[in-house]
């Protein structure tokens, strides 16, 4: 079996191992691979391993011997699954190896708006202390957690997990979820989403990106908020208006933002949050600590193993 990843840099960057690929087949692995020559490295493959190579419906066609691909991510849009579907190709995930890590990386943005620790930082390096007439200060308001709100729009494993550390730090918790179960109502409140716009100090998103989720804060939800907000996004950038989203932040409407995501990463030098006040971005790393990255690996070589065993598991295109 010809195995070939065409993508493996961000997943893998040289603190892992391939071995586990490696022993299931021939293996090639590409760092990167420029859309115009998919087809040529994908070759005679059987397996294709991707993140964010697209698999588009004529890669399929001008590739007929694969068989199954992976993907290197939760999210699989980068795959036409439903063209897969038809040709009989196996198309599977990776669901669950990031919920720790993406919970912790919430609650690094937000304690970062909460007490800007690198503003103060540079500010003690440029001797702004040791030239201070007072024996401290501080340039940012400095915001305290506890007794405050936080709304959970997606009350799966993520969600809940970002759930139960805000309770630690002593936060009332609100969840909107399309189901609703007991596991998620010993953690938090389960209210519509109005409500939990209405009445959150803090707003995280943890929905996937579908077409009713898609754009859900714009201006018409954005005005139900509080303008001392706080809004975290690492889910999807898509869920966000983010034209919307940058007005309401220049024009004090939402206290902060957030966000790991953006509607096109990279990022666009016009995408308007780059120059939106008090907003904090990141390169969409949310999911990347070596352990997060480790149980990835595990799980993509067990879905490999299992489809060769005849019983595939995470499968998005059964």
């Amino acid at each position: 079996m010809r195995i070939v990843i065409l993508d493996g840099y961000t997943e893998n960057p040289g603190d892992l191992s391939w071995k586990g690929f490696a022993d299931l087949g021939e293996l090639v692995v590409y760092e990167r691979t420029p859309s115009e020559l998919i087809i040529q490295r994908i070759g005679d493959a059987e397996v294709v391993i991707t993140n964010k190579t697209p698999l588009a419906r004529e890669t399929l066609v001008a590739c007929p011997h694969i068989v199954y691909i992976g993907v290197l991510a939760t999210g699989y849009n980068v795959v036409d699954v439903a063209f897969a579907k038809e040709r009989n190709i196996v198309v599977c995930n990776i669901p669950t190896y990031g919920t720790t890590a993406v919970a912790q990386f919430v609650f690094a943005h937000l304690l970062e708006i909460c007490h800007h620790v690198a503003a103060h930082n540079d500010a003690v390096m440029a001797q702004e202390w040791t030239n201070n007439i007072d024996w401290c200060f501080w340039k940012y308001p400095l915001i305290e957690l506890v007794g405050k709100t936080m709304g959970i729009v997606g009350f799966g494993r993520i969600g809940r997990t970002v759930g139960s550390i805000a309770k630690a730090f002593g936060m009332k918790v609100l969840a909107y979820d399309e189901y609703p179960n007991e596991e998620g109502r010993a953690i938090a409140d389960y209210v519509n989403k109005e409500t939990l716009f209405a009445e959150s100090d803090v707003i995280s998103l943890h929905c996937p990106l579908f077409a009713e989720t898609q754009g859900m804060i714009n201006k018409n939800t954005i005005a139900l908020m509080k303008s001392s907000v706080i809004l975290i996004n690492t889910s999807r950038g898509p869920l966000i208006i983010e034209e919307d989203l940058a007005e309401a932040l220049n024009a004090g409407r939402i206290y902060a933002a957030g966000v790991d995501v953006v509607s096109t990463e990279p990022i666009k030098a016009d995408n308007p949050l780059l120059t939106a006040k008090n907003c904090f971005i990141t390169p969409h790393i949310a999911w990347a600590p070596k352990e997060s990255r480790s149980r990835l690996m595990d799980i993509a070589v067990d879905n490999l193993k299992n489809f060769k065993e005849g019983h595939p598991i995470h499968v998005v295109n059964a």
